[in-house]
């Protein structure tokens, strides 16, 4: 019997990429995201394999729905589910809005979708959470809201993860941090080590099967967060840019 996943955020990047890579390696997978026509597109590509819903995970009551729909319309019995809805800007200008819908996208709807899936795993007896942070979870930055938004994601993902330790779960909680990932979120003309998709995505299916806790995307990056979190504040902000504060 095939194995069975829900990618929630799947429509492009690496949520689509990986929904095409656990498919290709025999897994059903269910996928979510706001653009439905994306998600039927690959459903198209995959039928009877892929399950596509959609799904605005800020309207969290009716997120919690969708997936519970899913999870039956799959035929239940979840193997694993990845969060990969996320949201990010630098927002220079400290625009409110733009600052808060950060914050509701990949904070609160984080944190939503992320406890529905322990309390799921716990009530099958198993399961994998994994969540997609960031490596900018590790220290504040320009991105002020972005930063502090995936600081929250990967605290809440090791608080779940110490929950099924100390409750003696079979639930196996998993902290992605990608880097720079060739996607639609990043601007290639200011930033280094970009990733191809399929890199990025090999390496995370990887530490999905060694059932890792933290895993940076790619490796390099383990190395940079190391660093970034010695250095002193008015160096990393010197770093940063480029002057002395």
């Amino acid at each position: 019997m095939a194995k069975k996943a829900i990618i929630i955020g799947a429509s492009s990047g690496i949520g689509r990429a990986l929904a095409v890579e656990l498919v290709e390696t025999g897994w059903q997978v269910g996928v979510t995201a706001r653009r439905i026509g994306r998600l039927e597109a690959l459903a198209d590509e995959f039928p009877g394999e892929v399950v596509a819903k959609q799904m605005d995970v800020c309207q969290t009551t009716e997120a919690l729905e969708t997936q519970a729909l899913l999870i039956d319309e799959i035929g239940g019995e979840i193997d694993l589910i990845i969060i990969n809805a996320g949201v990010g800007k630098v927002n220079p200008e400290l625009d409110l809005g733009e600052d808060l819908a950060m914050i509701d996208t990949n904070a609160r709807a984080f944190a939503v979708l992320s406890a529905a899936a322990c309390k799921y795993f716990e009530s099958r007896g198993q399961g994998h959470l994994v969540g997609i942070t960031s490596i900018a979870s590790e220290r504040a930055g320009p991105g002020v809201a972005y930063n502090a938004s995936k600081a929250f994601a990967a605290q809440y993902l090791e608080g779940l993860r110490l929950r099924a330790i100390g409750r003696k779960t079979n639930v196996h909680v998993t902290d992605i941090r990608p880097g720079f990932v060739d996607t639609d979120m990043i601007d290639k003309r200011r930033t280094f080590w970009v990733a191809p998709v399929e890199k990025a995505v090999r390496q995370i299916v990887r530490a999905i099967d060694k059932r890792k806790r933290v895993a940076y995307v790619t490796k390099r990056w383990r190395l940079i967060s190391w660093v970034f979190r010695l250095l002193p504040e008015q160096i990393f902000a010197k770093i940063l840019y480029g002057r002395n504060v």
